[in-house]
């Protein structure tokens, strides 16, 4: 798939948003990718997940041992991945503010990782995962997701493996242009909730 065809699977699920949005980041955007319209709908998670499983395949020299995704957002592909791989899949999410294992989940140490997100705007999630994961002595082989905003730019400190990747404006909040100030600011993210 290229990124054309998997903007195209967002408009079908009606998961490409324009408007005034608040990304994770902070930062003000008039596009938003709702993946969690995608997510919902079995098929097209899976599409996409083999695709971007079929990259992964193609890319690492080695595969890895399992997938660990960071809650909330990445949970769905990083199960649809594992299932697309052959592998399991565990998550980490946040515990007064930080990502960590919890609910009985551990991985060996020297495990290979491939660490699966939905969608990388400034890869903080993703770093912050990761940490959570090098903490534990396995060894994050990769990290992989469906759309990455940042067109590469994103630094995530281990190779980088995206289904779709393309740059959409975005801004500080305190230097919008004139017709995204105009519009009412919305946050249709995860970052903050408890």
């Amino acid at each position: 798939m290229k990124t054309e065809d998997v903007l195209n699977v967002f408009k079908k699920a009606g998961a490409l948003l324009e408007g005034h949005f608040i990304l994770s980041s902070g930062r003000r955007s008039p596009v938003f990718l709702q993946k969690a319209f995608v997510f919902k709908d079995p098929v097209l998670t899976a599409e996409l997940c083999k695709s971007l499983a079929d990259k992964i395949r193609a890319t690492l020299p080695v595969l890895p041992d399992i997938i660990v995704a960071p809650a909330m957002g990445g949970v769905i592909p990083g199960y649809e991945m594992a299932r697309q791989l052959g592998l399991n899949s565990i998550f980490v999410e946040r515990e007064d503010g930080e990502f960590t294992l919890r609910r009985g989940f551990s991985l060996e140490p020297g495990a290979r990782v491939l660490m699966v997100e939905d969608i990388i705007s400034t890869g903080l999630s993703s770093r912050e995962c990761i940490a959570a994961i090098d903490a534990t002595g396995a060894k994050v082989i990769a990290g992989a997701c469906i759309f990455d905003r940042s067109g590469g730019k994103a630094d995530i400190g281990v190779p980088l493996i995206s289904l779709a990747s393309k740059v959409f404006p975005s801004y500080p909040p305190d230097d919008l242009p004139a017709e995204l100030a105009a519009l009412p600011a919305v946050k249709p993210g995860s970052r903050g909730l408890q």
